[in-house]
């Protein structure tokens, strides 16, 4: 099966995953994946990430998802922002902050993929690929 927007279905398959209380999630690897997994990691959002190699040429991610004391998962809400069909571009004064800065916006930048914190901080703009809250 062909996957026409591959970070959509990341974000989908951690709030489905979310949503039944599964303790990981894994799916295809790609380098945008894999530094979306290190923002999570870094914000708080995931308790880690590890990369599995089942052969030469399918690697894949597996993402161990967070729960709070009560089994309420710590990721609220993640959603795409940009999308293939519509790409939303946000210049580096525009950088808006998710929930007045309780959540984390990631963004496509010439320097990678950036949280929206690290992106005010290094001055520069890009694409919006989504909010986690």
């Amino acid at each position: 099966m062909t996957i026409i927007d591959p970070i959509s279905d990341m974000f989908t398959r951690i709030r489905n995953a979310l949503i039944v209380s599964f303790d990981s999630v894994t799916f295809q690897y790609s380098n945008i994946r894999c530094e979306i997994a290190k923002i999570l990691l870094n914000e708080g959002y995931i308790q880690g990430y590890e990369i599995l190699n089942t052969d030469l040429r399918k690697r894949s991610i597996k993402i161990a998802l967070k729960y709070d004391k009560h089994g309420k998962p710590v990721i609220e809400n993640i959603r795409r922002v940009s999308k293939p069909s519509k790409r939303i571009y946000t210049k580096k004064k525009d950088i808006y902050k998710v929930l007045n800065g309780f959540g984390t916006l990631i963004l496509s930048t010439s320097q990678g993929v950036l949280s929206g914190k690290e992106a005010r901080i290094k001055n520069i703009g890009g694409e919006i690929i989504g909010e986690v809250y």
